[in-house]
C-alpha cells in the first residue's frame, strides 16, 4: 500500500491495431500512443481519402505530442490540470483543422472524431469527440465510459429509440460533434478511477458499429490477459460481421503497485 499522498507506481503496457476493413479503398483511422507517457489518442478522419486522413493524422500526433510532453515536464500533473491541458490542446488542433477545411478546397468538409485518454496515478483522463469510444474492461464486464455524440444517440436519449433498434440504423452514423466542424467545439471529458488489472479500450466506430458491446466483452473475456490477441481477434470478428468501414482499437493495461518499488 502507498502512503497518503504517494501517487502510486503506474505502468501501462498498450497495444494498437488498425485496418482498413472489408469496403473501404483506404483507411481514414489515425492512431497515436505513448506507454511511457501515459497517453494514448485515437481518431476516425472523414471528407473522403486524403481530407480525413489529414485530419485524423493531425488530430492523434498533435493531442498525443503536447500531452506527453507536458507529462515529461510535470510528472505530478493532477486531474484537472491534465484535463485543462487536454482540453485546450483538442481546441487547438479542431481550429487547425477548421482553418485548413474552410481555406484549402482539397479539404473541403474534412474532420475527425477523437477519443483520448492520458493517466496519472489511479485517474484516467478520458476526452471525446464523436462517435469514437473508450470502454473499461473490469472484473471480466465491460462498460462504456463514454456516450456517442450522434443523432442515434440523441433519439436514444430522448427515448425515441432503443439501444440496437433496427430503426436506428439510418441515422447511426450522423455525428453532432467532431473536430475541423466547428470553431467552437468543446470536448466532452471524465476522470475515472482506475484499478490494477483494469484494461482500457479505444476504439474506431468500425468496431463498434460491427460488433455488440456484448460481443466485444466475451472476445476480451476469452483473450483475457493477452491483449495483442484480444485486439486482432476484435478486428477480425468486425470484418467478419461486415467490415463496413476503418477498424481500429487500442487496449491499455494497467498496473499499478507500491511507488517505492518502482516498475516490476
Amino acid at each position: 500500500m502507498s502512503s497518503p499522498g504517494e501517487t502510486p507506481a503506474l505502468r501501462l503496457d498498450m497495444v494498437s491495431r488498425t485496418d482498413r476493413g472489408r469496403m473501404r479503398e483506404h483507411n481514414e483511422d489515425a492512431l497515436a500512443c505513448d506507454a511511457v507517457a501515459g497517453v494514448a489518442v485515437l481518431a476516425d478522419g472523414m471528407g473522403g481519402y486524403a481530407a480525413g486522413e489529414v485530419a485524423s493524422g493531425a488530430a492523434a500526433a498533435q493531442v498525443a505530442s503536447e500531452l506527453a510532453r507536458l507529462k515529461a515536464e510535470y510528472p505530478r500533473l493532477d486531474a484537472p490540470d491534465l484535463m485543462r491541458a487536454m482540453r485546450e490542446s483538442i481546441r487547438r488542433v479542431n481550429t487547425q483543422i477548421f482553418r485548413v477545411a474552410h481555406r484549402d478546397p482539397r479539404y473541403a468538409g474534412m474532420g475527425t472524431t477523437l477519443v483520448a485518454a492520458a493517466f496519472t496515478g489511479e485517474l484516467a483522463v478520458i476526452a471525446h469527440a464523436g462517435d469514437s469510444r473508450a470502454y473499461l474492461f473490469r472484473d471480466q464486464r465491460l462498460r462504456r465510459l463514454t456516450k456517442d455524440h450522434s443523432l442515434l444517440q440523441e433519439r436514444i436519449d430522448l427515448g425515441l429509440l432503443r439501444e440496437n433498434d433496427p430503426a436506428g440504423q439510418a441515422v447511426r452514423n450522423l455525428i453532432t460533434r467532431a473536430l475541423g466542424v466547428d470553431p467552437l467545439l468543446e470536448p466532452e471529458i471524465g476522470v475515472h478511477g482506475m484499478r490494477d488489472a483494469d484494461l482500457v479500450l479505444l476504439c474506431s466506430d468500425g468496431l463498434s458499429d460491427m460488433l455488440e458491446d456484448a460481443q466485444i466483452e466475451q472476445l476480451l473475456r476469452a483473450h483475457d490477459g493477452d491483449a495483442p490477441r484480444a485486439a486482432q481477434e476484435l478486428i477480425e470478428q468486425a470484418n467478419a460481421a461486415g467490415g463496413r468501414d476503418n477498424i481500429s482499437v487500442i487496449l491499455i493495461g494497467l498496473h499499478l503497485g507500491d511507488p517505492s518499488r518502482g516498475p516490476s
